[in-house]
């Protein structure tokens, strides 16, 4: 038998098309007798994704139609790994044989859902030179609760200019690469025009329906419209976001991935209809085309669940993939204090720092007070985890918020305006008892059902106290209390397994703004005092002017939150002694003068006070101020409490 792997330097298209033929340059470089050789073609498109802009010229599927995407192009994605499948198992290696010549040749199925031969060739599925490989599937999902300026700048980066593909290549026939457990043959979607896993070893071109027209390439214009199938549910954490899911698969470092990460994913898009499980339900008609749930051992739930039409959840193959410690366009993807744009964020840190305290306090009715204490919860940060503790965590509650709907409305769309990711949660009844909060495993569909709580690092939770009306909390309420409470006190959701219950760290900031103290916990509770005779449509009509008209420069104020709250900081010796100093002095005549918490808390204010000002170790000047706000906060508080005894 004679068999030859394909010669990387013959047929090799040039450089224009390595966006638009990927898959030509990886096959180029396969060469069976040679271990290395996929980490030769990801080094070619790694030698190509050089610099920051350099990916800006690959199409988003985040901000391009489907429709409007080549298949087997080069693609990104944006978004948060929400759940991770089972290993996929798939032919890496297949053998076709020439009719007329019988030539057998082998080729490379990495990178790609289907084996393809010319007409003039068939696949030999029972050759012993045929090779099963794995490898790993993450259902991701656009990163939760991202604000809509971060997804209009992100598109405007954009460079490619797409238009609907209307090359096909019809002389290519396709078979589905992957293959179950029991066999490197065995189909887990199989298509009625290809070769059943009991048919005949080698599958005959001719034999095909002659539409044949199965080619990834006829993708978009061949699969049913999204309008047109069964609701399928997307699974995002939050309802009424959108986006696109996908599924990424990954060769490479499988399991680098977790779950709630943040990635970038560069790779080759798939979209052959083929690949798509519809639920039987007898809405769609063509069920007994795309599908034989007797092909698999999973059941129909699973197959659905883990194969969604391609027009609404694509697939990537991932040639390179970068984890995101931020999504704000604005900045470089990796944050280095000797970029331009970081290094003037930091050289103009204190001017930054006043502008955004102006407009919180315009926010917060002209309380000062507030505002500060607002403006160092925007720069909160996980940085480190100790036992249980979960260190640099500052959950805030304001509260004498009027009750008015419209008030805490406004000020979440200010500080949505701010940060990169944000949401509002009304805590009413109806949304505590029938929401869902924390995520749960389904082992009928073997996915994750995603809750509320499932969200990437340093997102922005609001929770609005003053929408709750009276009334009883059932069993679903109480969990999901209990849930957000977690949450915010040790930074850790509690995933649903049925059997078990399984702790997931998280990094989330939680901002409770309620009438009174709120019942939720909270690392600081501070009380909003209104300034008299404060017209509140007047400040609303001034905040949106200030920021419409550039007054208020929101792209350096967008930058400052994003740099400072990934900044690096130490405590030094000196100071550490002056603060252990402080804290003996404060006890010698009342033990209950200042507590461990009370240190805790005033440290880490400390830590985020030097940070608003660009500075990475705390000063004498600084400490001194925080602990008069810790005062002031604390007599306003004691204030307040009195006015309710008299009352």
């Amino acid at each position: 038998m004679k068999t030859k792997g394909l010669d990387h330097r013959s047929d090799m298209p040039g450089i224009q098309d390595w966006v638009n033929r990927p898959l030509d340059i990886v096959h180029g470089f396969f060469d069976p007798s040679d271990a290395e050789w996929t980490k030769k073609a990801i080094k070619f498109f790694d030698d190509r994704l050089q610099g920051e802009d350099s990916s800006t010229w690959i199409p988003s599927v985040n901000h391009t139609s489907l429709h409007l995407l080549k298949p087997d192009s080069l693609v990104r994605y944006r978004g948060m790994v929400q759940d991770m499948f089972d290993p996929e198992f798939y032919l890496g290696v297949y053998e076709v044989e020439d009719k007329s010549s019988n030539m057998k040749t082998l080729k490379s199925g990495k990178y790609q859902d289907v084996a393809s031969c010319s007409p003039t060739q068939k696949i030999n599925l029972e050759s012993r030179n045929n090779v099963t490989m794995n490898r790993q599937t993450y259902y991701c999902v656009p990163v939760p609760a991202e604000n809509e300026w971060v997804k209009e700048v992100y598109s405007k980066k954009d460079q490619i200019q797409t238009s609907p593909s209307t090359s096909i290549t019809a002389g290519r026939e396709k078979r589905a690469l992957d293959t179950d457990d029991t066999g490197p043959v065995v189909r887990r979607n199989e298509s009625t025009n290809s070769t059943a896993p009991g048919d005949s070893g080698a599958m005959d071109s001719s034999e095909r329906s002659e539409a044949g027209n199965n080619s990834a390439n006829d993708a978009p214009s061949q699969m049913p419209s999204a309008a047109a199938l069964n609701p399928i549910d997307l699974n995002f954490p939050l309802t009424g976001e959108r986006g696109p899911a996908c599924l990424v698969k990954t060769y490479e470092d499988k399991d680098s991935l977790k779950l709630n990460e943040m990635v970038e994913i560069i790779g080759i898009l798939s979209v052959d209809p083929t690949l798509a499980v519809f639920p039987e339900d007898g809405s769609n008609g063509n069920h007994a085309d795309l599908v034989n749930p007797e092909d698999s051992m999973d059941g129909i739930e699973e197959q659905t669940a883990h194969s969604p039409p391609p027009s609404l959840v694509p697939r990537i193959h991932v040639l390179k993939v970068t984890k995101l410690s931020h999504v704000n366009p604005l900045l470089p993807t990796q944050l280095q204090t000797t970029d331009s744009v970081v290094s003037e964020i930091l050289k103009e840190a204190g001017r930054i720092r006043d502008q955004l305290r102006w407009l919180l306090q315009q926010v917060l009715l002209g309380d000062d007070l507030s505002a500060d204490y607002l403006l160092l919860h925007l720069l909160s940060n996980v940085y480190a985890r100790r036992d249980v503790c979960a260190l640099g965590k500052w959950s805030l509650n304001i509260s004498g918020c009027p009750s008015d709907e419209g008030y805490t409305r406004f000020l979440f769309d200010v500080i949505e305006q701010l940060v990169t990711k944000s949401h509002l949660l009304h805590l009413t009844l109806s949304n505590m008892n029938s929401l869902k909060f924390t995520p749960k495993k389904d082992y009928t569909a073997n996915r994750l059902i995603s809750g509320v709580l499932q969200l990437s690092e340093r997102t922005h939770v609001v929770l609005d106290e003053t929408a709750m009306e009276s009334g009883q909390l059932d069993t679903k309420g109480v969990q999901n209390l209990t849930a957000l409470g977690n949450a915010i006190s040790w930074q850790k959701v509690d995933y649903d397994f049925n059997f078990h219950k399984a702790e997931f760290p998280t990094n989330v900031k939680f901002l409770t703004l309620s009438e009174g103290k709120s019942m939720l916990p909270s690392d600081c509770h501070v009380r909003l005092q209104r300034k008299e005779d404060l017209d509140l449509e007047k400040l609303k009509t001034t905040v949106q002017d200030a920021m419409s008209s550039g007054s208020v420069n929101l792209r350096q104020l967008r930058c400052y939150i994003t740099v400072l709250e990934n900044l690096d900081y130490d405590l030094t010796q000196d100071m550490q002694k002056i603060v252990e100093q402080d804290f003996v002095d404060v006890r010698k005549d009342n033990k209950e003068n200042m507590s461990q918490q009370d240190l805790h808390n005033l440290l880490i204010l400390a830590r985020l006070m030097s940070l608003s000002s660009g500075e990475t170790s705390l000063k004498c000047s600084v400490w001194e101020r925080v602990k008069r706000m810790e005062v002031e906060r604390k007599a306003r508080l004691r204030a307040a409490e009195n006015r309710a005894g008299n009352s």
